[in-house]
């Protein structure tokens, strides 16, 4: 049969995008879904204040009358400008092993993508840093996290049949939790906190963070500005995750180091009891049972961490301020009687994220990708 190619257009299309993702993966013990309403929200040209700086399309194939794949087209004008390039980015892909149909779902973007004047497609990336990216290489035994992308051996292979070639690698990395916190991390905390005037804040009421919220952000802003396919979130994106992601948290595994002189956030970890086995319980939904298992998983006594989003400003960063954040935050891991955490993605050129393990034991256990093709 021949492969029909249909741009998503409808609500009604976009949830079938949506779901395909959950159909493709049924059953598989080490996909995590993620929740319908919030990737309808994330794909939403109407709720999603990315789509005021970036462009996207989205196709859907069909073949045998049944949906095969899925692909987004996304140009984030911000991200070229500032790298002088004419990129665009595929993300939210997924799709059974065919070559017709992989061969129809890229072609697809890629003609969108040269009408708009572009000369390279990469990805998978979404519309920021904080949507979903990398396609998995290595690992496809681990258990993946709510923050990463999981997929089937054969995509990375369709990839590269099709001229795809690498343009960067993210690692990621299970860190054990020690018995104890590394003598030398707590003198390197202690010397840099008097140093520098560095205070840790911690927060026992939802409330108490509300004032340093935005200021997270702006040093996520600064923080990852260097980082590979990362633009700065505008304002009205900022607000839009701030009141997404900040109900969520469990306070005591948020940690924020402030500068006592002026009250500005240096630097800040939110991390979270792992939420993997509970979104595989959910399957999809908040309701009617799904936010049960998600508010289990979030006040239990985790095994796994997920190390969510770490980040130190600039001028702080290789000064050992990353000591003061895990010097905090160990303790309550060792409480709650967690056995290692999970780092997420780490770019294999940021020495400077990669070194800040080298005090624990560690294992190497994923690979993802961002591939290329110049168009």
């Amino acid at each position: 049969m021949v492969v029909e190619i249909k741009e998503v257009k409808t609500k009604r299309d976009l949830r079938k995008f949506v779901k395909f993702n959950y159909e493709l993966y049924k059953g598989n013990p080490y996909h995590v879904p993620t929740l319908i309403d919030e990737e309808m929200m994330t794909l939403s040209k109407d709720k999603n204040p990315a789509f005021e700086v970036c462009d996207a399309i989205y196709f859907l194939a069909y073949k045998d009358g049944k949906i095969a794949g899925r692909i987004a087209g996304i140009i984030v004008h911000e991200s070229n400008r500032i790298r002088n390039q004419k990129h665009a980015r595929f993300g939210f892909v997924d799709f059974i092993d065919d070559d017709e149909v992989v061969d129809s779902l890229f072609g697809a973007v890629i003609r969108w993508a040269k009408e708009r004047g572009m000369t390279a497609l990469h990805g998978p990336l979404g519309f920021t840093d904080l949507d979903h990216e990398g396609m998995l290489i290595e690992g496809f035994d681990q258990l993946g996290t709510f923050a990463s992308i999981y997929n089937y051996p054969y995509y990375p292979k369709q990839l590269e049949r099709i001229g795809f070639e690498k343009d960067l690698d993210w690692r990621e990395l299970k860190i054990y939790v020690p018995d104890s916190i590394p003598e030398k991390h707590l003198r390197i905390g202690e010397i840099v906190k008097r140093k520098y005037g560095l205070r840790v804040l911690k927060f026992k009421k939802r409330k108490e963070i509300w004032p340093y919220a935005y200021k997270i952000f702006d040093t996520l802003n600064a923080a990852f500005a260097p980082l590979y396919g990362v633009t700065p979130l505008t304002p009205k994106q900022i607000d839009y995750y701030v009141k997404m992601y900040i109900p969520m948290l469990k306070l005591r595994f948020i940690t924020i180091i402030i500068r006592e002189a002026d009250d500005a956030v240096v630097g800040f970890a939110i991390t979270l009891p792992s939420m993997s086995r509970a979104m595989q319980k959910a399957k999809g939904q908040f309701f009617p049972f799904g936010f049960i298992y998600l508010l289990k998983a979030l006040y239990s006594k985790p095994k796994i961490v997920d190390l969510y989003l770490i980040g130190i400003l600039p001028e702080y960063q290789h000064k050992g301020v990353n000591s003061l954040l895990f010097n905090d935050l160990l303790p309550e891991y060792i409480r709650a009687g967690a056995e290692y955490a999970e780092s997420n993605l780490e770019l294999e050129n940021n020495n400077a994220v990669l070194s800040q393990w080298k005090y624990f034991k560690t294992e190497y256990h994923k690979r993802r990708r961002a591939f290329i093709k110049h168009i």
